[in-house]
């Protein structure tokens, strides 16, 4: 907003004032919807029904994995630490100004249940029988590539991409890449589109 509109929203200094310091410490919600109202006018979310009415339905399948056995014991590990660290920040804090730690409690549990690796606080100690997620995702795709479908595939974490590309380069799958590290993003588009590779890994971020 600083490159649209200078001054918008103030500086540095008023914007953490006005805005961050209020949100983030203190949980004001006043001042969060405030800061919404504003920028609202300058954000543009479209939907397929208003840009690509002939494309069918969204449909959702399921699929549930159970973790293994490295991964159940890791989580609960992980959770009673984060439920001890999480109701002592809440204490001291205050819920609306223990957001972060909350946030980041979800977090970690949210990357074992992906992959042990993703975790940096315990070590690793994952194997091929330990991938819990990653291997019931890569069964996925050997069956869906053999069967010649074209896959875009969308990951929050770019840590959990990077293990998936190890994988599929162990099995030689050719791929395009879009992650928020990319800067050249017309290639790998390209390369989808245009047939040179049947999956497509993305970050959400």
């Amino acid at each position: 907003f600083h490159f649209l509109l200078p001054g918008w929203l103030g500086d540095s200094k008023a914007f953490s004032r006005d805005y961050r310091s209020p949100v983030e410490r203190h949980g004001d919600v006043e001042r969060m919807a405030h800061l919404a109202a504003r920028i609202k006018p300058f954000l543009l979310r479209r939907t397929k029904e208003q840009v690509a009415r002939e494309l069918p339905a969204k449909t959702e399948i399921v699929h549930w994995v159970e973790l293994s056995d490295a991964q159940r014991d890791t989580y609960e590990t992980v959770r009673v630490a984060m439920d001890r660290k999480v109701r002592e920040e809440i204490t001291r804090n205050g819920a609306a100004r223990s957001q972060i730690v909350i946030l980041d409690a979800l977090l970690k549990l949210r990357q074992v249940c992906c992959d042990l690796r993703l975790v940096k606080s315990i070590a690793p100690r994952t194997t091929h029988s330990d991938k819990g997620k990653l291997g019931s995702l890569m069964q996925m795709l050997d069956e869906l590539l053999s069967e010649g479908r074209r896959i875009l595939l969308f990951s929050q974490f770019t840590s959990m991409l990077e293990l998936i590309e190890q994988e599929l380069h162990k099995r030689g799958v050719r791929y395009s890449l879009l992650t928020g590290e990319t800067r050249d993003r017309r290639t790998p588009v390209q390369q989808f589109q245009s047939l040179q590779t049947p999956l497509f890994l993305i970050s959400l971020k």
